[in-house]
């Protein structure tokens, strides 16, 4: 079969360049424009991204025209459905969906890695008590790479595989120390006979006073909220890690720069904004009022929680943690929180007016996971490091694919640049 091409013609004079087509197992094809500065001394321009393949990936698989995301070739509903977050996390890392006795060894392996350095507990001492839980994050998982620096030698699979698995482990135990550090309760130290998801919310709620005993209902929203927030291919904390990881950085320092990344409000934060959006609205009747806001261009008014960058149908992410949502209410005796029936109506105005349906801004992952972090007891200011918690695992294996594709190049973006041209120095005295 003849290899596809595709051909760059210009107006300046410059020759025309064929460049080669690559064609994927799913998704658009992709012109390789590699070759395209050193044949005509010109890059592309492409602020974002929009249009650019900034890797060759085999994780994850997103189609927003119409609304699929899967992992490892796995629709995220059957995922969701069927599986536990730690089943999830080795489809993942490895590209295959675990046996029993892989998976019992995986978890075993995991779970006997959930505890920190003694001595890192000392290291949120220097944080003040109120400091939001992401800046805290950020310097904890990045000092990491200061108590476990024998296994960070990146061209090492064995030190790669320790690191991801002392990641993995010790976010959910360094995530609910973050919580308590804030709230002035004493760390909960993880228990090796609770599962995953268990020993999180043992370690968030639990307290030495009296035995905690995690809700199954509220674990399996948990294990969905996880593994619905796994991965989701080059968005911008994950590029964030890659291009750290480029230059060769350790990966708890990588991870750490993902955390940083992921607590912007356009992207991990959008869930704490949908909240924020929801209590200024305050009631069901001022709805009409915030949907004209929204639609004024001279307002500044933002309907959080709807459309998406990536998909243009309905984030199908969001259709489970909407059955989710219901699930923890109706356990929690909360199915006439007013939160939620303030979130439903406006969920359910968005999708029936035509300015909305007419741009696609149908409801993402974001609009519902924040009401039920807040059923689940989770402080809006954990929003985001939960969900730092759950991408994780997608970062660590989006770094070691990085790290082991050869095309891999440290990444060095260029510029369009519009500043002032070459001009000679004026001395001191001779200066208007």
């Amino acid at each position: 079969m003849a290899e596809k091409l595709a051909t760059l013609s210009f107006s300046d004079g410059t020759p025309s360049i064929d460049f080669p087509v690559l064609t994927g197992s799913e998704g658009p094809d992709v012109i390789d424009v590699r070759a395209l500065y050193g044949k005509t001394g010109k890059f592309t321009y492409d602020p974002g991204f929009m249009s650019t393949a900034s890797c060759r990936s085999r994780i994850t698989y997103i189609d927003g025209d119409q609304g699929i995301l899967q992992y490892r070739g796995y629709p995220i509903e059957h995922l969701a459905e069927h599986c536990s977050f730690l089943e999830v996390a080795y489809l993942i890392l490895n590209g295959e969906l675990p046996s029993q006795r892989q998976l019992e060894a995986f978890v075993g392996i995991v779970t006997h890695h959930t505890m920190v350095h003694e001595q890192l507990i000392r290291f949120y001492s220097g944080f003040r008590r109120d400091a939001h839980p992401m800046g805290v994050l950020c310097g904890v998982v990045g000092a990491l790479s200061a108590f476990y620096h024998d296994s960070i030698n990146i061209y090492d699979a064995r030190s790669r595989e320790i690191s991801a698995f002392r990641l993995i482990a010790k976010m959910p135990t360094i995530t609910a120390m973050t919580y308590k550090y804030n709230t002035g309760q004493p760390f909960m130290y993880p228990k090796n006979a609770l599962s995953y998801v268990d020993n999180f919310l043992y370690m968030m709620f639990g307290t030495p006073c009296e035995e905690y005993k995690p809700n199954p209902v509220l674990v399996r929203a948990m294990e969905r909220i996880l593994i619905l927030h796994a991965d989701h291919e080059q968005n911008a904390s994950t590029s964030t890690v890659r291009l750290a990881g480029s230059s060769g950085a350790n990966p708890f320092a990588c991870i750490s720069a993902g955390v940083a990344s992921l607590w912007g409000q356009a992207h991990g934060g959008a869930n704490e904004a949908v909240l924020k959006m929801l209590g200024e609205i305050g009631d069901a009747q001022n709805i009409p009022g915030f949907i004209k806001k929204v639609k004024d261009k001279q307002d500044h008014a933002m309907l959080m929680g709807f459309g998406h960058r990536v998909y243009k149908n309905y984030d199908p992410r969001a259709k489970i943690i909407q059955k989710t949502c219901h699930e923890v209410l109706e356990e929690l005796d909360l199915k006439d929180d007013k939160l939620f029936k303030l979130a439903l109506a406006l969920e359910k105005v968005a999708l029936e007016d035509e300015y909305f349906v007419k741009r696609k801004l149908y409801p993402n992952v974001d609009f519902y996971s924040g009401v039920v972090y807040k059923a689940l007891g989770i402080p809006v200011s954990m929003f985001t490091a939960v969900f730092a918690l759950a991408r994780t695992v997608g970062w660590i294996a989006q770094w070691n694919e990085m790290i082991t594709d050869p095309d891999q190049k440290i990444g060095r973006p260029r510029q369009l640049f519009a500043g002032t041209a070459r001009r000679e120095f004026v001395p001191m005295g001779k200066r208007k």
